[in-house]
């Protein structure tokens, strides 16, 4: 087994709070993550209806079952348990007595907030980082392979076909998670809606526009893309609001939590063809995204990233915000650093003050250089270091 990065922050929050929390996309491992931290904790899962049936049939003596605590996994799928679960704690004052795994965000966080409020420690465990898969030896041997076949643990675990196993996880989400938040009846319309999603990865948010391409309207536009966020299928990247008197862009950026799922739904059959794919730049951008997000939620921390852009056209790829320091991160999918990679920076310094060995440059190529204008860093450099420091 890969040891995860958010093994040593369950462990801690499990010392201080009577009930931890792991949510996350399907597959990401929460079950293989919970299981291996608490090895002697009664494992039960409210997936299999006569488990779940007994749960929401008889929450007292579901809790009674189990009053040294247990892992719950899919604890969203009962949520009247939650109140139950509050008032056990509560009576036996013990921390670290429930794990609770979910993988739609907004089920299991209503019930949190509702019955567990104080009582709960929030966790998010995405697919496998780089520095995961660089630990266990596993990542592909390029850039265009390591965005072709995405993150998720079982396709390395098992050796998959990455395009098999995304073609399933659609179908399966689609069947099950989206009909489960949803009454959506023409599932196909959905899946449109998906793919137009991600032609957009990288890309300006334009609800209006992306309703009219699917054939609904702006609020179910609105209503389905909420969906996509809380199965951690989609993230929007909101834009910095610091102006130094500029008009900003106010609207969000869309982005896939994962670049395999991603190169699916573009309908991407290989590697080979993410050298020369017109979507190539937002791909490689949402693999970077998503590594910044990684290196975050795997140390328990909120993410801290923006974007930042003005009316004029002026962008920043990524703004790492710090509190008391911006830092400007650009990315790049060439493979060849050229000083039109660094126009950015330029204007960005000019108008924030901000030195160059406080910016970084991001590219698909493989050498590092420092440079006058900012930090470039190859794939490898970055996933091993920027998201496990900022």
């Amino acid at each position: 087994m890969i040891r995860r990065k958010l093994s040593s922050k369950l462990e801690e929050l499990s010392k201080q709070y009577p009930v931890v929390t792991v949510t996350g996309p399907r597959q990401s491992g929460k079950t293989t993550l919970v299981k291996a931290v608490f090895p002697e904790r009664t494992y039960v899962s409210l997936e299999e209806p006569d488990i779940r049936e007994y749960a929401l049939s008889d929450p007292r003596g579901f809790i009674a079952a189990y009053p040294e605590g247990a892992i719950l996994d899919e604890a969203q799928r009962a949520p009247d348990l939650f109140s139950y679960i509050q008032a056990h704690v509560d009576r036996i004052g013990k921390e670290g007595v429930y794990v609770l795994t979910g993988s739609f965000n907004f089920g299991l966080m209503e019930g949190i907030s509702q019955s567990l409020a104080g009582r709960a420690a929030i966790l998010e465990l995405l697919p496998l980082s780089f520095s995961e898969l660089d630990q266990a030896r596993i990542v592909p041997g390029s850039i265009e392979s390591l965005m072709f076949t995405g993150s998720y643990p079982r396709i390395y675990d098992r050796n998959l076909e990455p395009q098999q196993w995304y073609a399933n996880y659609v179908t399966t989400y689609l069947e099950r998670d989206v009909r489960q938040v949803k009454n959506i009846t023409d599932l196909s319309v959905f899946q449109r809606f998906l793919k137009m999603c991600a032609a957009r990865s990288g890309q300006i948010l334009n609800l209006s526009a992306l309703g009219d391409d699917c054939g609904i309207t702006h609020n179910t536009a609105k209503s389905w893309l909420s969906i996509l966020e809380a199965g951690y299928i989609v993230y929007l990247l909101k834009p910095h609001y610091k102006n130094f008197n500029k008009r900003l862009i106010k609207s969000p950026k869309i982005y896939f939590y994962d670049s395999g799922l991603l190169s699916y739904l573009l309908g991407i059959s290989s590697p080979d063809i993410l050298s020369t794919h017109a979507s190539r730049g937002n791909i490689f951008e949402t693999w970077v995204v998503s590594e910044l997000l990684k290196g975050r939620l795997n140390r328990g921390l909120k993410e801290n990233i923006y974007f930042w852009r003005d009316n004029t056209g002026h962008e920043i790829d990524c703004i790492v915000d710090q509190g008391d320091l911006l830092i400007p991160l650009e990315i790049k999918s060439g493979k060849t650093v050229s000083q039109d990679f660094f126009k950015g920076f330029r204007f960005w310094s000019k108008i924030s003050g901000t030195e160059g060995k406080q910016m970084y440059l991001v590219y698909a190529g493989l050498m590092d250089q420092t440079r006058k204008e900012g930090n470039v860093l190859s794939w490898k450099s970055f996933g091993n270091t920027i998201p496990l420091e900022i």
